[in-house]
């Protein structure tokens, strides 16, 4: 569920997934709803559905509708994978956080030594796995946001040589880029990154965005949010059997 999901891999991925695995009796099926309040009614119809992604703008609102939440999920106070446990006419509905899973698996083995401080673009429902991470890494991050409102969140135009040259991995969490908006990417100074930076973006489509493309053409380390999909899918699976 999200809104809207022309972005979405997830569909092709589990479709491609079943394929592969030669699993026939499932099916992925993307929900494109324009409220939240829309998902009690989705789920009450369609008896079949068992387990639920959510994407933006979803991952924090979710929270509200479910019966129990995983200990981390309610620690990153987001929600991207959902069970449904269903009881004749009644059902029950189980929140996880798999993104989290997903970014640290992909992010580790590029970490070295000089990667101690992080900005982390955007302040959404992908922002707070990205944080948890980071917290349990020991890696000190602020938030960028457009319109900052806490005490660690600064806004883009805070963003000066200096601490661009001290916070040397950035992580771009906001939908800026991605398909079909391939030409937008986040208002960072570009000029002040070196070969010593990480630039990790969780848009996946398209591979490379105008984010990484920026960053790469300073030698920066870029990682696009395609091998965190694959994770957090295969981690939702584990959850949903």
């Amino acid at each position: 569920i999200g809104f809207p999901l022309s972005h979405s891999f997830s569909m092709k991925y589990f479709t491609g997934k079943f394929k592969k695995e030669n699993i026939k009796d499932c099916q992925y099926l993307n929900f494109p709803i324009d409220t939240i309040e829309k998902l009690p009614p989705l789920i009450a119809q369609d008896k079949d559905l068992t387990g639920l992604n959510v994407t933006i703008p979803y991952k924090e609102k979710v929270i509200g509708y479910l019966n129990k939440i995983d200990e981390t999920a309610r620690d990153i106070g987001a929600v991207n994978t959902i069970k449904i446990h269903r009881i004749h006419d009644n059902y029950s509905l189980t929140g996880y956080n798999t993104d989290a899973y997903g970014f640290h698996t992909s992010i580790v083995p590029h970490i070295k030594k000089i990667h101690k401080k992080a900005l982390i673009l955007g302040t959404g429902g992908a922002s707070k796995a990205i944080a948890y991470v980071f917290n349990r890494l020991g890696i000190d991050y602020i938030f960028v946001s457009r319109k900052p409102k806490m005490a660690n969140h600064i806004s883009y135009n805070d963003l000066t040589g200096s601490l661009i040259s001290d916070f040397r991995i950035i992580v771009n969490t906001s939908p800026l880029g991605m398909y079909p908006e391939i030409d937008k990417y986040p208002d960072i100074p570009y000029e002040y990154l070196t070969n010593d930076h990480l630039l990790y973006d969780l848009v996946y489509n398209p591979e490379m965005s105008k984010f990484l493309e920026k960053g790469s053409g300073k030698g920066t380390i870029t990682i696009n949010g395609l091998l965190m999909l694959h994770l957090q899918a295969e981690k939702a699976w584990e959850i949903w059997n």
